[in-house]
């Protein structure tokens, strides 16, 4: 499948999971055995919040070994975010890769509150430099995962390649829908 292939099957995933009361995809113990029997093959990786409400393997309506996803609050890139993401692009074969934001983020409105102490300003820092002056929630929360999005076209050596698609999503909380990001 291309690249432009897998984001279609995510898009149908979304739109089963609008509907759903439990995810229908395979966690089978045969998909389990074959997955540490002869390791994983996931098609995407999903850069997403590390928001407990905002699950991408149910979101999608994935199984077991589909996506390779990378969780950290305010969906940032940093350096081991990368190296994962590089990882399963290098290592794994995934030709997609979908930064998945997501409506009511804390961090995102940690940002826009000015930021945060602590460790926690690691992240609200980078947000406020991607977001800039912006203070409506779902305006700012596109913007940092453009720049999520920017910093891994501007890293990865594979966002050259004419079959691979680094893609950005908004997921509304409320609803459950995914709305994609153009560019």
């Amino acid at each position: 499948m291309t690249a432009k292939d897998l984001v279609v099957q995510l898009k149908d995933g979304n739109e089963r999971y609008l509907e759903a009361t439990k995810n229908d995809g395979d966690i089978s113990l045969a998909v389990r055995k074959d997955t540490a029997e002869n390791g994983q093959h996931p098609y995407a990786v999903v850069v997403a919040c590390a928001d407990s409400c905002v699950v991408p393997e149910h979101v999608f309506m994935t199984g077991l070994g589909e996506l390779f996803v990378v969780r950290v609050a305010g969906n940032v890139i940093g350096g081991t975010q990368m190296g994962s993401i590089e990882y399963a692009v290098e290592h794994l074969g995934c030709k997609l890769v979908v930064v998945l934001g997501h409506t009511g983020c804390g961090a995102v409105g940690a940002a826009i509150a000015g930021g945060a102490g602590g460790y926690i300003k690691t992240l609200t820092d980078g947000i406020r430099a991607a977001i800039g002056t912006e203070t409506n929630d779902l305006k700012a929360t596109c913007l940092n995962v453009r720049q999520s999005v920017n910093v891994i076209r501007s890293n990865l050596h594979m966002a050259a390649d004419a079959d691979f698609v680094v893609q950005g999503a908004v997921y509304d909380a409320s609803d459950g829908h995914v709305e994609w990001l153009l560019g």
